[in-house]
């Protein structure tokens, strides 16, 4: 009996031919980039970070995973994200978990307009996250990352991840 690592066995190399179209809305973003980030308070102050973000192609095609980190941050600081395409509904399921700051965030993305845009709750029941993916290009993005406490009546940008890509697939 062959014996697999789980990595082989979620590596894909190319979308799933039959939805390829559907699963390029995050399929452009396969490949690694550099990220320069801004984090927001509520109180007007703010933090700046580098990073980096990888993203890949798993589970046949169908879906797309990300690792997402800051520089000099060890493996079991990183985040990762699943992203699956759901034909049924036409949208996508996403999973963002971050275990070392206990981020857990369960999403619903979709293309609106020229964005891409992720809507959802986290851990905490009272708080909404709005994430998107906007002024893409086959070179860069500006990933917007809001929450909202009152049930998406007002958003507060919490951080945005400037993106320019290193490597294409």
């Amino acid at each position: 009996m062959k014996q697999f690592k789980i990595f082989d066995l979620l590596a894909a190399s190319v979308p799933f031919p039959e939805y390829a179209e559907k699963l390029m809305l995050y399929g452009q973003f396969v490949g690694s980039w550099d990220i320069a980030a801004i984090w927001h308070d509520q109180s007007g102050g703010h933090k700046q970070g580098k990073g980096e973000w990888h993203f890949d192609w798993i589970l046949g095609g169908r879906g797309i995973q990300d690792v997402l980190f800051s520089a000099g941050a060890s493996p079991h600081q990183f985040g990762t994200t699943l992203r699956c395409y759901d034909v049924v509904t036409d949208v996508w399921h996403v999973a963002w978990m971050q275990p070392y700051g206990g981020g857990f965030v369960h999403l619903t993305g979709r293309k609106v307009g020229d964005r891409i845009v992720q809507e959802g709750v986290g851990s905490d029941p009272r708080r909404r996250e709005r994430w998107s993916f906007t002024e893409i290009t086959p070179e860069s993005f500006l990933w917007l990352g809001e929450v909202s406490f009152d049930n998406g009546a007002t958003w507060f940008l919490e951080q945005e991840m400037r993106a320019i890509r290193r490597t294409a697939p």
